[in-house]
């Protein structure tokens, strides 16, 4: 298990900035920069780091940044804006022990709910988010950063759902009314991309929400 800890140092948030770089291939204009990390850390948000070991001279090999938010009425929570793990150590776990770590925080300080944006086309990831986290999905934002200097984005919109974890309470199970299905291969997926946004905010605009995934699909229910 890589331990964990927050980052406060100087030198610990200008190794969080670098790794955005490796991890998402960012130019400089798209990085998150080293002030508003300051800043979250200032202002009730959280940065936490995982390490390749105990030792306090190792390498960062992810981290995660959450900013405080708001919601009428008047209801705190977090923004889980970034999650990154360096390629080398992804498959083993180290994204769901930040996760973790980052709802243990979040109850100690009386929130309830967590919430970020992922891309729907990433199957992994989101089968990661709804089936082993809990989390539900009701929003679907076309575009929502612009088209990014990320290799990894196609060049495409950064169509994004939303994830709203529910930490205090498991999620209820509830009937499957309707299913979006995603194509495994990522090319396919891209074309089809429109079609598939239409799909989902059809689906919420009717109550429906995402409460589960098989088989590369996505789960409706009420």
């Amino acid at each position: 298990m890589n331990p964990i800890r927050e980052l406060s140092t100087e030198a610990e948030l200008r190794e969080a900035v670098a790794l955005q770089k490796t991890i998402w291939g960012f130019e400089d204009a798209d990085l998150l920069p080293f002030r508003m990390m300051v800043v979250a850390t200032k202002i009730g948000g959280q940065l936490l780091g995982a390490f390749a070991d105990e030792r306090p001279d190792q390498k960062m090999v992810a981290f995660c940044l959450a900013i405080p938010g708001l919601k009428e009425p008047l209801k705190p929570y977090l923004h889980s804006h970034m999650l990154g793990v360096l390629p080398e150590y992804r498959d083993a776990g180290l994204g769901r022990e930040l996760k973790l770590r980052q709802r243990e925080d979040a109850l100690a300080r009386g929130i309830d709910l967590i919430e970020w944006t992922f891309d729907p086309l990433e199957l992994k990831n989101a089968y990661f988010n709804i089936e082993k986290l809990g989390a539900i999905v009701r929003r679907y934002v076309r575009n929502q950063y612009g088209v990014s200097s990320s290799h990894l984005h196609g060049g495409l919109p950064t169509d994004r759902c939303v994830a709203e974890w529910w930490i205090r309470k498991p999620r209820a199970r509830g009937e499957v009314v309707e299913k979006i299905c995603v194509p495994a291969d990522i090319n396919e997926a891209r074309v089809k991309q429109s079609e598939i946004a239409d799909r989902f905010q059809s689906c919420f605009a009717r109550g429906l929400a995402v409460i589960g995934m098989e088989n590369g699909c996505y789960l409706l229910g009420l």
